[in-house]
């Protein structure tokens, strides 16, 4: 391709909403175009990644036996209606009516209508185990849309479902679907690393995420060094470690004034955090029921163990407001379970059942509990409330574990029976009974995985793409365009590129040398060939873009290195 003929429509300065490398490279090196928030259009250079992204996810899906399918991304409301979720899913999946008035959905996922296909066409159970999968744009109206592709309205998503007769296939399908992501993400060039997750709104028993490590990720996930074990925090078991053998001290009640945050008790009564209980108060937006989740002052709640621990669903909780505080009869900024009276269930992390003598709000304005026990002044359902943060211990073992972030580039789901049971998705075994499949769930986010390449292989000049996912593997450039010398070994350097297919660009155009160098830093192209004062004695100057080290050597030389390192990649 001569980039006279391109699109090429690069920028020195990136929108001012893009706040994260990736979003703004990809803006600035004209890979992609926004059209409202949340919405890209994608250009020329920008497709051909999104490809070669999807070419190494087929060829890798396709060795390990799953079939390739193309569903609609329009939805019918009786198939989610069978499955449950249409009322539960939440306000980010978009909803629509036809001219009928009969209600459809954009797809943000695929369970139902895979199922559906499972259901109608597997009439035998020798057909079985089953792996389908698909590459397809998804669609979730995200309430606040930020860092780009990272979350977006819309992206593309290759999603797969096995189905299988009994749990022990299950075990198969999903070790084989996690030994396939390690394939992939390793032949992107990612540094990554799979967690045990939550399984979500998706449902299941089981999960992994496949995390690329990076300091902007959107989830922090702990890690232990000596045994493996590594988790999302949302999904991590916190271990209690805490045993005090204090001597219970009488309850007191205490006027704090206006102290209501951990940090301003801190202030107050000169003792740290430790010491003193965190009161949150939420409520179920579809129940209507109410819950005080309690955890160590310098701890956070895990809402996820939350939801999970009510049998709710992550897009109804809520905060309690004004209104469900004045109902418990408690003040604002004091609340706390001791005397706590009206319609509400405690939960009490396992850390704070075992602290002693703590400090809690005591359900009166500028008034505390001072030396409050669990099981003595209160009690409630206690269980594993908090997040799990660097330092914790491993609860394999045993191991002070490590904290990092993390993109989520692909999760993977033991779906059990969750949606063949609900949606009548059987086979007929040997006795004759008609038999729930068992299923699995695999996803991968095609234009997550662009945007956490570039996150991890990027510099202040611009994008530094693996080899195997560049949109071109390399740019011949003249430096002066009325130079004969020059213009003559680039265009033989580039014909004889082409021909030992490599995917090469001629910088054909009228412009300053500085302007075209900066222009392949942006953009990222691995290997730029560089014909300059010397073209007449067939010498060039090789870039390599990952490594930013340049080399002058025949062009003999550097037409070979650049075909043998494309064909280390095919």
């Amino acid at each position: 391709m001569k980039a006279s003929q391109m699109l090429i429509s690069t920028s020195k300065e990136a929108p001012a909403e893009a706040k994260i490398a990736s979003h703004q490279l990809l803006l600035r090196a004209g890979y992609m175009k926004n059209e409202v928030a949340g919405i890209y259009n994608y250009l020329p250079l920008g497709l051909r990644v999104i490809n070669k992204i999807e070419t190494v996810i087929r060829e890798e899906m396709n060795k390990s036996g799953a079939n390739e399918i193309l569903c609609s991304a329009i939805q019918p409301k009786e198939l989610w209606e069978e499955s449950g979720r249409w009322s539960k899913y939440g306000p980010e999946l978009m909803r629509f009516k036809d001219r009928h008035e009969r209600e459809f959905c954009l797809g943000p996922t695929h369970e139902e209508v895979f199922t559906s296909i499972a259901r109608d066409l597997i009439k035998s159970p020798k057909q079985l185990p089953m792996n389908l999968y698909q590459i397809q744009t998804k669609y979730r109206d995200e309430f606040r849309p930020r860092f780009g592709l990272m979350r977006s309205r819309e992206f593309i998503m290759k999603d797969a479902y096995t189905f299988d007769k009994d749990e022990a296939g299950l075990e198969v399908s999903y070790q084989t679907m996690y030994d396939t992501y390690s394939k992939i993400f390793t032949r992107l060039g990612l540094n990554y690393r799979p967690v045990l997750a939550d399984t979500g709104a998706i449902g299941g028993n089981g999960s992994h995420q496949f995390m690329a490590l990076c300091d902007i990720g959107e989830s922090d996930i702990v890690y232990c060094e000596n045994c493996g074990y590594a988790a999302d925090v949302e999904k991590s078991d916190a271990v209690c470690t805490l045993k005090d053998d204090s001597k219970e001290l009488p309850l007191e009640k205490v006027n704090v004034g206006d102290a209501k945050s951990i940090e301003q008790m801190v202030e107050f009564y000169k003792r740290p955090a430790t010491e003193m209980v965190k009161s949150v108060l939420y409520k179920d937006s579809e129940t209507k029921k109410l819950y005080l989740a309690l955890v160590r002052g310098d701890r956070e709640v895990n809402e996820i163990k939350l939801v999970n621990a009510i049998n709710s669903a992550e897009a109804f909780l809520t905060f309690g407001n004004d209104e469900d505080i004045k109902s418990l009869h408690t003040s604002e900024g004091y609340i706390g379970p001791v005397g706590l009276k009206g319609d509400i269930e405690i939960l009490v992390d396992n850390e704070v059942a075992a602290m002693k003598n703590a400090i809690y709000g005591a359900n009166e304005y500028q008034m505390n509990y001072i030396n409050v026990n669990y099981g003595r002044d209160y009690t409630g359902r206690v269980l594993d409330l908090r997040k799990a943060v660097a330092g914790d211990l491993c609860p394999c073992c045993g191991k002070p574990m490590k904290m990092r972030r993390g993109i989520e580039v692909g999760q993977i789901f033991k779906l059990q029976t969750k949606y063949s049971e609900a949606m009548n998705c059987t086979y007929q075994n040997e006795q004759g009974k008609n038999v729930p499949m068992v299923m699995g769930c695999y996803g991968i986010g095609v234009t997550r995985t662009m945007t956490a390449i570039i996150e991890q292989h990027h510099d202040d000049f611009g994008i530094q793409w693996p080899l195997n996912v560049a949109p071109y593997h390399a740019v011949v450039i003249p430096v002066i365009n009325k130079d004969e010398a020059q213009v003559s070994l680039a265009n033989d350097l580039y014909n004889k590129l082409l021909n030992a297919n490599v995917e090469t660009i001629l910088d054909d155009r009228d412009a300053k040398p500085g302007f075209k160098f900066k222009d392949w830093d942006l953009m990222g192209i691995p290997y730029q060939i560089i014909c300059g004062k010397r073209s007449s004695e067939g010498i060039v100057e090789l870039k390599n873009r990952m490594t930013n080290e340049k080399e002058e050597m025949s062009f003999e030389d550097a037409l070979n290195k650049v075909i043998d390192a494309v064909k280390a990649i095919k």
